[in-house]
């Protein structure tokens, strides 16, 4: 399957007359997805190539149709595009996943390293990118919350979830929450709701979750105590594990050293003779 054409060494480029083109398809898509589309060939260009392939006296549109219309109307003479070798075997690049805010977010900040804010939004056919950078909301983590959220182990609304508690507080449910393993939003939640108001971030005029319906605290918390009791039960199952293979390991050792034993085993039982060695090493390597 080819994805786009651009790796296909059977493809090649070349700048064609927009009268020359013809859609395969035609896309519907959502006024606000085109103007974006036209802004980013605004503001930069072109950046991937149309797939075409030769069709009588033109060539059909195999991906691009999209960029290809605002093109048309922009008033462009000549285009770009990746002739493929073949028609029907063809298969466009749909299956593209969408950013989440955390990860939009940093490709944000990562791009302001190079351009200035104005750039970006014109690229993305916006008025201004400030809301998508959540500018201050890592200035109120803590610097361990700040990594996790970095590492992508967080998402945005849990990071949302943790200012609404002091840092050294933000601290503590992450220690939970690596403990549990469960870093979702839901559980940071239910830990930040079960803090006490000495630990609480100072209120906002936003709605903080501790103001929520009852009945939603309540499910909160029925979560946080079915977490808290999983963790108390693989906690004590371990416990009991590593007692019972304590007891096994001494009862095993106890067998070998007896000469009567021991040598029963080697001439009757070999089989678990050696598996009560290999107990004893695994134990002491």
């Amino acid at each position: 399957m080819i994805s786009n054409g651009q790796n296909d060494p059977s493809v090649k480029g070349i700048d064609i007359s927009i009268t020359k083109l013809v859609p395969r398809n035609e896309r519907t898509v959502a006024k606000k997805y085109r103007q974006r589309i036209e802004a980013s060939l605004r503001a930069v260009g072109l950046i991937e190539p149309l797939i075409v392939f030769p069709l009588n006296d033109g060539y059909e549109i195999l991906d691009g149709a999209l960029r290809y219309r605002i093109l048309l109307d922009l008033g462009v003479e000549s285009v770009p595009c990746l002739i493929h070798s073949t028609r029907d075997g063809f298969t466009g690049n749909r299956m593209v996943n969408q950013l989440s805010a955390s990860q939009e977010m940093r490709m944000l900040r990562k791009s302001l390293e190079e351009l200035d804010e104005k750039t970006i939004a014109n690229a993305l056919g916006m008025q201004s990118i400030g809301h998508r950078l959540n500018k201050g909301l890592l200035d109120k983590l803590h610097p361990e919350a700040v990594k996790a959220f970095n590492a992508n182990k967080i998402n945005l609304q849990t990071a949302k979830e943790l200012i609404n508690v002091k840092p050294e507080r933000q601290l503590e449910i992450l220690q939970l929450m690596e403990s549990c393993n469960d870093f979702s939003t839901t559980f940071a939640r239910g830990l930040v709701l079960k803090t006490a108001v000495a630990k609480r971030a100072k209120a906002s005029s936003a709605k903080t979750p501790w103001t929520k319906a009852d009945e939603k605290k309540s499910q909160l918390l029925k979560k946080l105590q079915e977490a808290e009791q999983q963790q108390d039960f693989y906690t004590g199952l371990y416990r009991q594990y590593t007692t019972n293979l304590l007891k096994l390991v001494i009862y095993v050792r106890s067998l070998l050293n007896n000469p009567e034993i021991k040598s029963y085993l080697q001439t009757h039982h070999p089989d678990l003779m050696r598996t009560f060695e290999e107990i004893l090493a695994s134990t002491e390597g």
